[in-house]
C-alpha cells in the first residue's frame, strides 16, 4: 500500500527522516493507515518553540523513550507530526516549518495546502 503514497503536492511521498527514524510505522516516511489515530502525516522540521509548545500541551517530544524506539527530538530534527497538533501550533503562532514533499496527502483532510505552504521549509526565499 505504501508504494503509491502521494504528498500534498500530488507527487510521490519522499522520506521525512531516518535519523531520527520517524513515521507512524517508523519507516522514515509519514505513511498512515486506519490505525494511526493521530494522523502523523505532517513532515516538519521541529523548532524549540514548537517542542516547548507541544510539551505544554501534554505531548513530550523531547524526552527519549527507548521502549518506543524514540530518541527524543531536538531543534532542527525532522518528524512526522499529528496534523491537528501542527494546526494547533499554527493557530498559536509556533508552527514548525513543513517539508511539503514529505507531507502525506492525507494532511489535506485536516489542513489546507495554503496553510501548509505558508510554513513550507526551504521555499521562503524562492517566493
Amino acid at each position: 500500500m505504501h508504494h503509491t503514497a502521494l504528498n500534498v503536492l500530488g507527487t510521490a511521498l519522499i522520506p521525512c527522516s531516518y535519523d531520527p527514524l520517524t513515521g507512524y510505522f517508523r519507516d522514515g516516511c509519514c505513511h498512515t493507515d486506519e490505525h494511526d489515530q493521530g494522523s502523523h502525516v505532517v513532515c516538519a522540521k521541529v523548532t524549540q518553540a514548537f517542542l516547548d509548545f507541544s510539551l505544554s500541551r501534554g505531548n513530550d517530544l523531547i524526552t527519549p523513550r527507548p521502549e518506543f524506539r524514540f530518541a527524543g527530538l531536538k531543534d532542527g530534527d525532522r518528524w512526522c507530526l499529528c496534523a491537528l497538533r501542527w494546526k494547533e501550533a499554527l493557530n498559536a503562532g509556533v508552527a514548525p516549518p513543513v517539508v511539503l514533499e514529505s507531507t502525506h496527502a492525507r494532511a489535506l483532510d485536516f489542513l489546507t495546502l495554503h496553510q501548509l505552504q505558508s510554513c513550507a521549509y526551504g521555499t521562503r526565499d524562492e517566493r
